[in-house]
C-alpha cells in the first residue's frame, strides 16, 4: 500500500507539472498572438493581469506640462499616469516623457524611434495638434502627423490616444467647424480606430456651463494652462481612453494613407557618423543646461557635431557636405546664444524662403541657429525645415555653410540631418 502511494505520487507530480507547463505555454502563446495588434481591449486585459507595461507621452510643451505647478505631479501626463495606476493597481507601469516644447510632428517623425519606440510602448498618448496649428491643415504636417499614427499602429502594434489640446484663443475665439486640423485629426482617429481626446470641445463646454473660466484654465499665459487647465486636458484624454477600452477598440491602418506617405520612411542621419568630419567640426556632448527642462537637449540628443572658428579667423571652418535622397530635408541640433547663422545649398543652389515682416514679403537667404535661444533666453533645440517638395527619387547634394563673423565663442551645433523618403511600407 505504501509502495502504491509512492508510485502514485511519483506519477502524479510530473503529470501535474507538465499540465502547468503546457497551460502556461499555451497562455503565453495565446497572449503573444493577441499582442500582435494595437488593441485597447488587450491592453486592458494585460493591465488587469498585473503585467509590466510601458506608456509613452509624445508631444510638445502641453504634454510636458509647462506652467504646471509641478509637471511631475500636476501635468496632463502625470494625472493620466495616476489614473492608470488607480484603475490597474496590479499592473507595473513605466511612464516615459517624450515631449520637447515648441516642436511639431515634422520633427516628431524623426524622433519616434529614439524617443518612443525604443521604450517598447504598450500605450501612447500623442500630442502635436496645437503646435502643428489647429486652424491649418497643410499637407506636410498632416502627412507627418499621420505617419506617426501609421507607424505606431501598423508597425509597433500599439494603441494610440490622440489628444487635441488648445491654446486659449482657440477656445475663446475659435469655431470648432473651422478648426481644420482638429477635424482632420479626428478623421485620422476614426479611420485608424484610435481614441481621440478632444480637449478643445471640452474646454468650450465647461466654460459655457460655468464649471470653469478661461482665466482659471490659462492663469499665466495664453499658451500653457495651469493645474486646473491640465486637469481638463487629462479629463478629455482619459474619457477617450476609457471609451476605447469599453469598446475593446482595435486600431488598424487603412489601405491608403489619408494625407500622403511623404513622411512614412524617415531617416535621421547622425552627423557624428560621417568620417572624416570637415575642418573645424568636432563631436561634443550636448549642453546639460537649458532654458526649460523640456528643451534640455542632453535628454534628446546623443551627441552633437560642433563647428567653431578661432577668433579673427572666420573662414577656417569648411562647409559640411553630404548626398541624400528624400522629398524633404531638415536639420536637428541645439540652439544657443552663441550660435551663428548659416547658408544651405541644395544641388549647388542657395536655399531661400519668403517670410512676412511688417506687412511686407522678405526673402531670407540664411538660417539663424540662435533664433529660438534668443527668444527663450537660453539653450534649446534647433529644428529647421530646409526644403520640402524635392524629387524623392533623385540623389541630392546638401551643403551647410556656417557664417562666422570673427568674434570669439561663436558656434553651430547640429546632431542630425533628417530626410523623408516617402513610399508606403
Amino acid at each position: 500500500m505504501v509502495l502504491q502511494i509512492i508510485i502514485l505520487k511519483m506519477h502524479t507530480r510530473p503529470i501535474h507539472l507538465l499540465y502547468i507547463l503546457l497551460f502556461g505555454c499555451l497562455t503565453a502563446s495565446s497572449m503573444a498572438a493577441k499582442i500582435d495588434a494595437a488593441d485597447f481591449g488587450i491592453f486592458d486585459q494585460r493591465a488587469r493581469a498585473g503585467e509590466r507595461l510601458s506608456v509613452v507621452f509624445f508631444g510638445a510643451s502641453l504634454t510636458w506640462g509647462a506652467n504646471a505647478s509641478d509637471p511631475m505631479q500636476t501635468s496632463f501626463r502625470a494625472l493620466i499616469a495616476k489614473r492608470l495606476e488607480t484603475k490597474y493597481p496590479e499592473a507595473h507601469f513605466k511612464f516615459f516623457d517624450g515631449a520637447i516644447g515648441g516642436t511639431g510632428s515634422q520633427l516628431g517623425v524623426f524622433r519616434l524611434d529614439r524617443d518612443v519606440l525604443r521604450h517598447k510602448p504598450d500605450l501612447v498618448f500623442l500630442d502635436f495638434s496645437a503646435n502643428d496649428g489647429i486652424t491649418t491643415a497643410d499637407k506636410e504636417t498632416m502627412s507627418s502627423y499621420e505617419s506617426i499614427v501609421w507607424r505606431l499602429v501598423a508597425e509597433a502594434k500599439v494603441p494610440v490616444v490622440q489628444v487635441a489640446f488648445p491654446f486659449s484663443w482657440d477656445v475663446q475665439f475659435g469655431n470648432l467647424e473651422k478648426m481644420h486640423r482638429r477635424i482632420a485629426h479626428e478623421k485620422i482617429s476614426l479611420t485608424y480606430g484610435t481614441a481621440f481626446g478632444d480637449a478643445i470641445a471640452l474646454c468650450k463646454e465647461r466654460i459655457k456651463s460655468k464649471k470653469i473660466t478661461l482665466k482659471e484654465i490659462w492663469p499665466f499665459d495664453g499658451v500653457h494652462p495651469g493645474d486646473d487647465g491640465y486637469a481638463v486636458f487629462a479629463d478629455a484624454a482619459w474619457s477617450a481612453f476609457e471609451n476605447a477600452v469599453k469598446d475593446k477598440r482595435r486600431c488598424s491602418p487603412p489601405k491608403r494613407m489619408l494625407f500622403g506617405d511623404t513622411y512614412l520612411n524617415p531617416e535621421r542621419l547622425r552627423i557624428s557618423s560621417l568620417k572624416p568630419l570637415p575642418k573645424g567640426w568636432a563631436v561634443q556632448p550636448p549642453n546639460p543646461v537649458a532654458a526649460h527642462f523640456d528643451m534640455l537637449m542632453s535628454r534628446w540628443l546623443d551627441d552633437e557635431v560642433v563647428a567653431t572658428a578661432p577668433k579673427g579667423q572666420p573662414k577656417t571652418v569648411a562647409p559640411l557636405k553630404i548626398k541624400f535622397k528624400g522629398a524633404m530635408v531638415m536639420l536637428f541640433g541645439e540652439s544657443t546664444l552663441k550660435s551663428v547663422k548659416y547658408r544651405v545649398l541644395i544641388d549647388n543652389k542657395l536655399v531661400t524662403r519668403e517670410v512676412k515682416s511688417a506687412g511686407k514679403t522678405v526673402i531670407l537667404r540664411e538660417f539663424n541657429a540662435a533664433e529660438l535661444a534668443g527668444r527663450v533666453k537660453g539653450n534649446c533645440h534647433h529644428a529647421q525645415i530646409i526644403a520640402v517638395g524635392l524629387d524623392a527619387e533623385k540623389e541630392h547634394t546638401l551643403e551647410i555653410q556656417p557664417i562666422f563673423t570673427g568674434k570669439s565663442d561663436e558656434e553651430i551645433r547640429l546632431e542630425s540631418i533628417c530626410f523623408a523618403h516617402g513610399g508606403t511600407k
